[in-house]
């Protein structure tokens, strides 16, 4: 969120991050993500690309995960969505009301953040963190300074965009 959601802060970007598929932050799995706040720039630098976060700012971790399960498709696959003409409706947040189908059954797994370094690795983790940040509040000021709802996955260190929408 490119705003934070609890207190409507206009000036900070909210995140939460789960290991393996969306799904499992959004659906009703127990346990927490890795959730992490930051200061953004000015509208003004965001726009004009210069600048993404407020001076001195660095991703402040929330609170760490929790989640005990991940689901994983062991193959690349395809994941649909169910009609989703609710989520455009004027003042209304469609999201999570309509089911995400993967075209290959999901395994369910054990989720073990002893093993992820975004939770043990100081360095990998502010990078990480960072990037993220950065690119929702690019994507904020892409969308002409609209509040973003986004989703994203990282693979390889990539951060690849599957959605944003007006936050609500």
């Amino acid at each position: 969120h490119t705003v934070t959601p609890s207190s409507n802060d206009e000036s900070e970007l909210y995140a939460e991050v789960v290991m393996g598929l969306g799904e499992v932050l959004v659906g009703n799995f127990p346990g927490r993500a890795l959730s992490f706040a930051v200061k953004k720039a000015a509208a003004a630098e965001a726009a004009a690309g210069t600048k993404y976060l407020a001076d001195g700012e660095a991703p402040r971790v929330l609170g760490f995960p929790s989640k005990s399960v991940l689901l994983k498709i062991p193959r690349p696959t395809l994941i649909f969505r169910s009609d989703s003409n609710g989520e455009d409706l004027d003042g209304y947040a469609g999201a999570g009301l309509y089911e995400s189908v993967p075209m290959d059954k999901e395994q369910t797994l054990h989720a073990d953040y002893s093993a992820d370094p975004l939770v043990w690795d100081d360095a990998f983790q502010a990078d990480l963190l960072t990037r993220i940040a950065q690119a929702g509040v690019a994507i904020e000021a892409a969308m002409g300074g609209v509040p973003q709802d986004i989703e994203g996955v990282v693979k390889g260190g990539e951060i690849f965009v599957v959605q944003t929408r007006p936050q609500v």
